[in-house]
């Protein structure tokens, strides 16, 4: 609400009275705390070592030292859904974000756009005195609105935060990322040949972000919202911080559940008697759905004793790396905690540090090297994995380690990110802490506490009430509950009896300690038939592990909360359901600014087009035609470049020679040039696919040629991918290829120097490409 003027105005400014007040900048109260969020990615329960797991984490024990420790927090499952829920106060479905930002389909709980009714806590505490910044992955954005024509509304200026330092997507390859500096996208400062890894480039800007205000404003509070890559794919790490890991997971995932659950025991943080469930214990993959569908290949674990001693190998290397950048970005957060111990802000910091969902098997039973084999629906290749496994974790692999590591470092829990039916998705690590205002030290909680209850828990503990009106929206609600007596009091109750669950087609509710739940596999399962879901009954107070099903002992129980969570499905838009594949989810028609088109016309010298807003050549005839001009023989470097080492195609000129690389999802690099060197002048360089046939896998196949002018140079035959090349990062640019490389023949950026590029076209008509070359020529000629 605006503050009246109540000063005094006549003629002449002598005789007035000035009145500041209405004009002032917002001011928090004094001694007002800081507010740290650490947002950790795919960091399931039995993980970090204060948690039973083998990660050391001495940045989080130091938080946890300080403060308290939660056993059973909970999220989404899934990382935009959560992220909304500890922004917002509200369930992901009340924001729209049923799914990830790239995946929405177009209704109320699914549209990726958190509606201006749930404001953020930036969006609330920057209109009362704190500084906001957002650092690392903000991925609540839905693809179609990340890009530069695209509003900005969503993005993490327009919802509150002041600066911002990260990625907007969902992953960020940690040695190339693709980074954004408030709105515009910026390079990373240095590469990885010269030490650059995203998780230390995000601390140091954190520091830098606070250090430069309070040089300003001292006591000015702020709110921090750091969230980096780890332990999200791709697991990316200097092979010294892999190393000293090295043999310690070579007895594999079973035997590491063990190991865990037993001093998840002895610290207290599970109760005596917590049993393990065994691994698939549906019968997957042999299990199928109720119309018979089969179990998705992705979604079961090999038992380690069926494993090759080179699989083991392979898998234990998986493990390592991951912990080595999971220990590695710890480092990095301890750096952080050590600038505000020494400037003196530690103790009046408020520090939520969670883990947005359960550990993820999107590497599939096989592990991966590419995690984009699992968003094009192709299964990964053991000997393709064994070929890279003294690369893993360098620039050259996109690596996921397998699903049994999801199931072992979710222990004690069964099942892994994506399903809401089981804990191992949504039971996740939480630490609270704030030296000055909490006494309680190193203590464990035990009582149920979920996502949408952080932000409530924030304002009562700095004072704040939740606004009705934010920038002039009137304010829904807020769905969850403050639980500050819980970090007060060890016996206090839980801060509510109710939380619904839905992603990917699974489904869930607790109530009272109970969980009910589908044994529904979440997409790319393809089950639907959601009428026919089996349900299952747990009761958390006596089973946290969820090895006993009750639905046949309770069926009065397990039908009270099936009526419940259709009750609150209904209230929180819950609905409709989506097990689809993820190559289906992401093919879905969304809104774009501009309707789709035959010709795409790109220049050089702009920011890099994200993949959501360039052309779409996926399962059709394409060409590319590029007008340079050579001014010398020794012209070289990139034409055109789409995508990168795991799935891209390039034209480029290299030696003199005019050279097409289409890199099918990082195995086969499917390459054909002109036989001759070209000389100086002006050229059109083209290329033409012709669609023919698609596989099983849904992969294109079909004949490429290569044109000089108006001759053809070479043909042959290649493949095109089902899918992405890639979720994040890796867009379409002219005159470079700024990430990862495309293609092996050179390194980035590769830059276009020896002559000038006026324009690249690509033709998705489907006409014969001669008479597109014909009518581009002609419009070279008429511009």
């Amino acid at each position: 609400m605006a503050i009246a003027f109540k000063g005094v105005i006549q003629e002449d400014i002598r005789q007035s009275v000035p009145d500041w007040e209405p004009y002032k900048q917002p001011q928090a109260p004094d001694g007002a705390p800081n507010v740290l969020y650490l947002v950790w990615d795919d960091i399931g329960f039995g993980t970090f070592d204060l948690f039973g797991g083998l990660v050391e984490a001495p940045a989080m024990r130091r938080i946890a030292d300080m403060g308290v420790k939660f056993t059973n927090f909970h999220t989404t499952a899934l990382c935009s859904p959560t992220r909304s829920c500890l922004l917002t106060g509200r369930n992901a479905t009340s924001n729209g974000m049923a799914c990830v930002a790239e995946m929405t389909s177009g209704f109320p709980g699914s549209n990726g756009r958190i509606p201006f009714e749930n404001a953020s806590l930036a969006e609330v505490l920057v209109e009362r005195g704190w500084n906001t910044y957002a650092l690392g992955k903000w991925h609540l954005v839905p693809s179609d609105e990340a890009n530069l024509a695209s509003s900005k509304r969503h993005w993490p200026l327009g919802r509150g935060f002041e600066r911002f330092y990260g990625f907007l997507g969902g992953e960020a390859d940690q040695w190339y990322p693709d980074l954004f500096h408030d709105n515009h996208p910026v390079e990373p400062p240095a590469t990885p040949e010269q030490g650059y890894h995203l998780s230390k480039d995000l601390a140091d800007k954190a520091i830098q972000f606070i250090r430069e205000a309070k040089a300003i404003a001292p006591e000015k509070p702020w709110f921090t919202y750091f969230c980096p890559g780890a332990g999200h794919a791709p697991h990316h790490i200097f092979k010294e911080w892999a190393d000293k890991y090295a043999g310690r997971f070579d007895d594999g995932y079973e035997v590491y559940r063990q190991l865990t659950l037993r001093r998840q025991i002895e610290l207290g943080i599970m109760p005596e008697g917590t049993e393990l469930t065994p691994i698939n214990p549906h019968g997957e993959p042999e299990a199928t759905g109720p119309e018979g569908q089969p179990w998705p290949l992705t979604d079961f674990v090999r038992p380690w004793d069926s494993l090759s001693d080179d699989e083991k190998r392979l898998f234990a290397r998986m493990a390592e790396v991951f912990a080595g950048f999971v220990a590695y970005t710890d480092a990095q957060i301890g750096r952080l905690l050590d600038y505000l111990e020494e400037s003196g802000q530690l103790e009046n910091t408020v520090i939520v540090a969670v883990s947005d969902n359960g550990a993820s098997a999107e590497g599939g039973p096989n592990g991966s090297m590419n995690e984009m084999n699992f968003f094009n629906g192709v299964p990964d290749d053991i000997t393709e994995n064994l070929r890279h496994l003294d690369d893993m974790g360098s620039p050259k692999t996109y690596n996921h380690y397998p699903s049994g590591w999801a199931w072992a470092f979710n222990a004690p829990f069964k099942y892994w990110k994506r399903w809401v039916s089981y804990e191992g998705g949504i039971a996740d690590p939480m630490i609270v802490a704030w030296p000055r205002g909490i006494q309680q030290r190193g203590e464990t909680r035990h009582q149920y506490v979920h996502a949408i209850d952080i932000v409530p828990t924030v304002y009562d503990l700095l004072g704040v009430r939740p606004p009705a009106v934010v920038k002039g929206v009137e304010q829904s609600p807020i769905e969850g509950a403050s639980f500050r007596r819980v970090l007060e009091d060890p016996q206090a109750p839980p801060p509510r009896d109710t939380q619904f669950y839905t992603m990917l087609g699974t489904r869930g509710i607790w109530h009272d300690g109970w969980h009910a739940a589908t044994a529904h596999p979440p997409a790319p399962s393809n089950w639907s038939h959601f009428e026919q879901d089996v349900w299952e009954l747990y009761d958390l107070r006596e089973d946290r592990s969820e090895n006993r099903d009750l639905a046949g002992r309770h069926p009065e129980k397990l039908d009270e909360l099936k009526r419940l969570w259709s009750s609150e499905a209904e209230k929180y838009h819950g609905l409709p359901l989506d097990d689809r594949s993820p190559v289906e989810i992401l093919n879905t028609p969304r809104p774009q600014l501009a309707a789709p088109r035959d010709r795409y016309v790109y220049y050089p010298g702009c920011a890099d087009v994200p993949e959501a807003a360039a052309v779409n050549i996926r399962g059709r005839s394409y060409s590319v035609i590029a007008e340079v001009r050579l001014d010398t023989p020794e012209a070289r470097g990139v034409l055109f470049s789409h995508g990168g080492r795991f799935g891209g195609h390039s034209l480029y000129l290299l030696d003199g020679h005019v050279t097409y690389v289409y890199n099918w999802l990082g195995r086969m690099e499917q390459k054909v040039s002109s036989p001759d060197p070209v000389g100086p002048g002006d050229h059109t360089f083209s290329v033409a696919f012709q669609a023919h046939e698609r596989d099983q896998q849904g992969s294109t196949h079909g004949t490429l040629a290569l044109y000089v002018d108006d001759r053809k140079v070479a043909e042959s035959g290649i493949k095109t991918q089902p899918g992405n090349f890639s979720l994040v990062g890796e867009g379409l640019a002219v005159g470079r290829d700024a990430s990862q490389p495309v293609s092996a023949d050179y390194g980035p950026p590769f830059e276009f120097l020896g002559g000038t590029i006026r324009q690249v076209v690509v033709d998705v008509s489907g006409e014969a490409f001669a008479d597109v070359e014909k009518e581009l020529i002609g419009m070279f000629h008429r511009d």
